[in-house]
């Protein structure tokens, strides 16, 4: 028998006796690797990060440090050794590398994050007053949205995929989703159903859109996938679980919800098959998805199929993501028939997995709550036996779905922090909400909640958000938020300096402590097509970030040097930029609103021909910002010049035009230097001169006609060729500089 085989017959014989109560804690998913396995794999992670300095720390798993009411939850603790050593002991590799990273953070002023770490470890090692020891409040620490894996994730080699799992260790989750490679499983699932490689290859996107084809959203929208495309996810995607898996991790992998290729109506043309209708404004060349009756043979047959095969080729740890309703009604209110299909998309995990849970993201009962009333969400998610699924609370730091559906009616819930859209760069957090949240969803009357989660769209951005919402998954009351920043900000930096912490509280207080219900999406006029009805409204004063771009300007000549810094340099900067675009739009406005050519001709060269030229300077001059780097790592996946110009089309469709016919227009809009200059400007200065030329015709604007002439504008962009730098150019400092001496000065008279 197989382990995995044994492992399930051992379970099952266990909770025959309390099947239900001892599902709703999830007891049975555990790490399935041994102590040993997870030690040695943290410890490697330890090289990795400190290498000669490794020597000074002692990590050690043992999960049986926990008495057995706490088996369930991780814990670590610190202590000082008589040879000047850190031991680090803990329940998982996991609980050890979080325990890691406390020490570093808090007795050595470390700091790790996307845009740079700050390493320097003092020498002897500082030491641990007594015993340290952190026990989770919950299970679960889940990280990664669906739709991480296209607007991230999707050009990642291993080496990338390497840090990003160490970062996911020290920062304590334990619960990852992982769909990398799922498509090469499809593939033989597919042939072996009698799809030929024609209809399959019509059938599939491309590598940019994965995330909306795997949710059923879309179809046939630019792929297709290679073989060696499918066989390079397929060997990444044994690295990924291997690592996370050696750490500790529980990796949810995919299930069939019930979407099939048009095509298999030619297979069987007796099935009961639905068109849903269209998403994201794609028409049905793309997307009114073909979903399978969930009473049918047929849906258990091919759920069955898909799960075999995955699972024959990953092993499993229990647990699978499927989303069947996402940002698409059902074609039935009826709660029978949703019960029907929840159950279904049950049945086909469990005829396979006996223990499989199913995580599923809430994100529909927010995305659309006229449908899902509170009978719909109640049959759709008791379809399935109470414990038996996860539900991610997806948008709780903004609108929370645990508190009007009763704790999910049951079933347990993780409260998520979504925080970006389309990963779009910009500053923005709810820090209150995310310092008091959890806690307020943990003592909620019956609630189910079983772990806290980062569910953002994409990454890379924002680091202070995602290091404040990773302690709340270890905290059992909120924190001093003020107290934090201040360290935060001489963590980051490895030195106190006080125009930085200025900085860092005022950004606290203003544009990452959105208090109000409102989308996350930048709404600066930068990214988005001209229009002269754009929404520029802000959750926060913008005299607050300028003031911060002052204090950060201040703070060069002592933090220069540090990375970190660069990048927050850089960043304020862009920030304090995208508001001034707000400002020279008002002016625009005004100005052809006053019939006023000159101040048309005034404020449009000052925005297209100068400020936004100055800023793409400044984000060429920071990695971190660069549109070369997104470009050439996706033509870097490819075998052959087709396949490398298939890449770049999907790379820079995604960032842009979004769909065929510009469907999502600017949803995954991007700050990036080579974006600025030849896509936003470019729309710009068109507007401008559309502008003046109606009033010189005096004739009104036209923005149906203005709409089709600019959208020449960015397919051009999409299809132009231009090979933009992947490595810095430019001097950071020299450019923020002359940015500031030039601009800020406007900043002060707008506000006095």
């Amino acid at each position: 028998m197989s382990a995995l085989g044994l492992w399930a017959v051992v379970l099952l014989f266990a909770v025959s006796r309390c099947a239900q109560c001892r599902f709703q804690t999830l007891e049975h998913l555990r790490p399935a690797v041994r102590d040993k396995v997870q030690t040695e794999a943290v410890q490697e992670l330890l090289q990795r990060l400190l290498g000669s300095r490794a020597r000074d720390f002692l990590l050690t798993v043992n999960r049986s440090i926990v008495g057995a009411e706490q088996q369930t939850l991780d814990r670590f603790e610190l202590r000082s050794l008589l040879d000047g050593r850190v031991s680090v002991l803990g329940t998982t590799g996991v609980a050890v590398a979080t325990g890691l990273y406390r020490y570093l953070s808090s007795f050595c002023g470390c700091h790790i994050s996307w845009s740079g770490d700050q390493l320097e470890v003092p020498s002897p090692l500082p030491r641990v007053p007594g015993l340290v020891r952190v026990t989770s409040p919950n299970r679960f620490r889940y990280y990664q949205n669906v739709c991480t894996y296209s607007y991230s994730f999707v050009w990642w080699n291993w080496e990338r995929w390497e840090r990003e799992i160490d970062w996911m260790a020290l920062s304590g989750i334990n619960l990852p989703l992982a769909f990398t490679g799922q498509e090469a499983i499809w593939q033989r699932v597919y042939i072996s159903l009698g799809l030929n490689q024609t209809e399959i290859d019509n059938f599939v996107v491309g590598p940019a859109f994965l995330a909306w084809g795997r949710m059923g959203n879309m179809h046939s929208w630019a792929g297709p996938l290679s073989s060696s495309w499918n066989k390079n996810q397929l060997n990444l995607q044994h690295k990924i679980l291997l690592r996370m898996r050696s750490l500790g991790m529980l990796p949810v992998l995919p299930a069939f919800a019930g979407f099939v290729p048009g095509a298999i109506t030619r297979l069987f043309p007796k099935e009961n098959i639905t068109r849903l209708g269209s998403w994201g404004h794609l028409n049905c060349s793309y997307s009114c998805s073909y979903l399978l009756d969930s009473e049918t043979p047929l849906f258990q047959h091919i759920g069955k199929m898909f799960l075999l095969e995955l699972i024959k080729e990953f092993d499993t740890n229990h647990i699978y993501n499927a989303d069947t309703f996402n940002e698409m009604s059902p074609s039935s209110s009826d709660p029978k028939y949703l019960s029907s299909a929840s159950n279904a998309v049950f049945k086909s995990m469990i005829q396979v997995d006996p223990l499989a849970i199913w995580l599923m993201q809430g994100w529909l009962f927010v995305n659309k709550p006229s449908f899902w009333q509170p009978t719909q969400v109640k049959a759709l998610l008791h379809g399935v036996p109470l414990g038996r699924m996860i539900i991610l609370d997806l948008f709780a730091d903004s609108r929370p779905a645990y508190s009007f559906t009763e704790s999910f009616y049951g079933q347990p819930f993780i409260w998520c922090m979504l925080h970006n859209f389309g990963d779009n760069i910009g500053m923005y957090g709810t820090v209150e909400t995310i310092n008091k949240g959890p806690f307020e969803a943990r003592s909620f009357p019956n609630s189910t909640m079983v772990g806290t989660g980062l569910t953002p769209e994409g990454i890379e951005q924002n680091d202070v958000v995602y290091e404040l919402m990773n302690e709340m998954g270890w905290r059992r009351e909120p924190l001093n938020l003020t107290e934090w920043v201040m360290l935060y900000a001489q963590r980051r930096y490895g030195k106190k300096n006080d125009h930085a912490v200025a900085a860092w509280l005022l950004l606290f207080q203003s544009v990452y402590n959105n208090t109000f219900y409102r989308p996350d999406h930048n709404r600066s006029p930068l990214v988005h097509r001209p229009s002269l009805k754009l929404d520029i409204s802000l959750w926060y004063n913008k005299s607050d970030v300028y003031e911060a771009w002052r204090q950060m300007q201040a703070a060069v000549s002592d933090l220069f040097p540090s990375e970190t810094f660069r990048y927050d340099l850089v960043d304020v900067t862009r920030q304090s930029v995208q508001l001034l675009v707000s400002e020279f739009y008002e002016d625009l406005k005004n100005a052809f609103l006053n019939y006023s050519i000159v101040g048309l001709q005034t404020s449009g060269n000052a925005l297209s021909h100068d400020l936004l030229p100055e800023l793409d300077k400044l984000l060429s001059s920071n990695r971190h910002f660069l549109l070369g780097h997104w470009l050439e790592t996706a033509r870097s996946l490819a075998t052959n010049e087709k396949e490398a110009d298939l890449y770049e089309f999907n790379a820079r469709s995604q960032i842009t035009l979004w769909g065929p016919g510009g469907n999502l227009l600017d949803y995954a809009n991007k700050q990036w230097g080579g974006l600025i200059n030849d896509y936003y400007a470019q729309r710009w200065d068109l507007f401008v001169s559309t502008l003046i030329k109606c009033l010189k015709m005096r004739v009104p604007f036209n923005q149906a006609h203005f709409n089709q002439i600019v959208f020449q504008v960015e397919q051009n962009f999409i299809v132009n060729k231009i090979r933009y730098p992947d490595k810095p150019v430019g001097n950071t400092f020299e450019i923020a500089k002359k940015l500031f001496l030039k601009y800020y000065p406007q900043t002060i008279k707008r506000f006095n």
